[in-house]
C-alpha cells in the first residue's frame, strides 16, 4: 500500500463502498423499483417452472433439454446474485456493500455470466448437429457428452473469473469508494484503485475475448452452418418454422453478446458511460427474462406437455 502521510503511516484502507444506482428523484427510484421487482419474479417464476416441468416429462429427457435446464437454472442464479441488492438500495435500503460483499458479488456474477455465455455456444453446437446431421445426432449427442459440455461449461466460467476475483482482492483502495453502478462489477473496482491496474485490465481484456468473443464466434458459426441447412429444405413451410425458431434464438443472442462485448471487451476500463448502466440492465436482467420464453414457451414440445400438466391438473 502507499504511503500518504507525514508520519510515514499507510492511509487507511477503504473496507466498504456506497452503489450509486440510477439517479433521480424518489418516485423515479420507485418505478425502477417496480420495474425490476416484476422482471426479478417473472425471470424466477419462468425458469423454475421450466426445470419443473421438463424434470417431470419425460418426452422431455432429451439432450437439447437437458441444456435448457441448466440454462435455466443458471439464469435463477445468474439474476439473483444482483437484483436483490439492487431491489433494496431502490426502496431506499442502505447503498453500502462491504468489501467482501462486493468481491462476492461480483464473481458469483461474472461468473454465472460466463458460464451461460459458454452454455449458449454449447447449445448452438447442440442445434448444428441435431439439424445439420439428425441421422447422427443421437450417437454423438448421448447423455454422456451432454453432461460433460454442460460440467465444462460450470467450471470454466468459475474457474476463469476466479483470476480477475483474487487479483482485485489485491488490489488498495485509499481514495473514493463511490460505485457509479448499481451493482459490484470489474471496471468499477479499477477506477477506485489507489495501485497500478494494468495487469488486472489485460487480465480481464484476455478473459472476455476467449470466453465472450469466443463463445459467440462458435454460436455464429453453427448458425451459419443451420441456416445453410434450412435453405435447402425443400419445404416452403418447414423453412418458415425452422426460420420462426432461428430468428428469435438469434435476437436474443445479438442482444446478449452485443451488450456483453460492448461492456466488456475493451482493453481500458476507465471510460465511464450512462449506457454502460442501460446494458448492464439488458445482460443482467433482460435476457435471463426473455431466455425461457424464447428457448421453451415458443417451442411445440413444451407447448404440449404444459397443456399435459394443466390438463392433468
Amino acid at each position: 500500500m502507499e504511503e500518504h502521510n507525514q508520519n510515514g503511516q499507510n492511509e487507511t484502507q477503504v473496507m466498504e463502498f456506497f452503489l450509486l444506482g440510477f439517479p433521480g428523484s424518489q418516485q423515479f427510484q420507485m418505478f425502477i423499483f417496480m420495474i425490476f421487482l416484476i422482471m426479478y419474479f417473472l425471470t424466477v417464476s419462468g425458469n423454475v417452472a421450466i426445470i419443473i416441468l421438463v424434470i417431470t416429462n419425460h418426452h422431455l429427457h432429451t439432450p437439447m433439454y437437458y441444456f435448457l435446464c441448466n440454462l435455466s437454472f443458471l439464469d435463477i442464479w445468474y439474476i439473483t446474485a444482483s437484483v436483490p441488492k439492487i431491489l433494496a438500495t431502490f426502496l431506499g435500503g442502505s447503498r453500502r456493500i462491504s468489501f467482501t460483499g462486493c468481491i462476492m458479488q461480483m464473481y458469483f456474477v461474472f461468473s454465472f455470466g460466463s458460464t451461460e455465455q459458454v452454455l449458449l455456444s454449447v447449445m448452438a453446437y447442440d442445434r448444428y448437429l441435431a439439424i445439420c446431421y439428425p441421422l447422427h445426432y443421437n450417437i454423438i449427442m448421448d447423455i454422456n457428452l451432454s453432461s460433460k459440455l454442460a460440467l465444462a461449461s460450470w467450471l470454466c466460467g468459475f474457474l476463469v473469473v476466479s483470476v480477475p476475483a483474487y487479483l482485485i482482492s489485491r488490489l488498495s483502495f485509499c481514495g473514493p469508494n463511490m460505485i457509479d453502478n448499481f451493482y459490484c462489477n470489474i471496471d468499477s473496482w479499477i477506477v477506485l484503485s489507489c495501485t497500478d491496474t494494468f495487469v488486472i485490465e489485460m487480465s480481464s481484456f484476455v478473459i472476455a475475448i476467449v470466453v465472450i468473443v469466443g463463445s459467440c464466434v462458435i454460436t455464429l458459426l453453427s448458425y451459419i452452418y443451420i441456416i445453410s441447412t434450412i435453405l435447402r429444405i425443400p419445404s416452403a413451410k418447414g423453412q418458415q418454422k425452422a426460420f420462426s425458431t432461428c430468428s428469435s434464438h438469434l435476437a436474443l443472442l445479438i442482444i446478449w453478446y452485443g451488450s456483453t462485448i460492448f461492456l466488456f471487451v475493451k482493453p481500458s476500463k476507465h471510460i465511464s458511460l450512462e449506457m454502460n448502466k442501460i446494458l448492464n440492465t439488458l445482460s443482467l436482467i433482460v435476457v435471463p427474462l426473455l431466455n425461457p420464453f424464447i428457448y421453451t414457451l415458443r417451442n411445440k414440445e413444451v407447448k404440449e406437455a404444459l397443456r399435459h400438466l394443466l390438463h392433468w391438473h
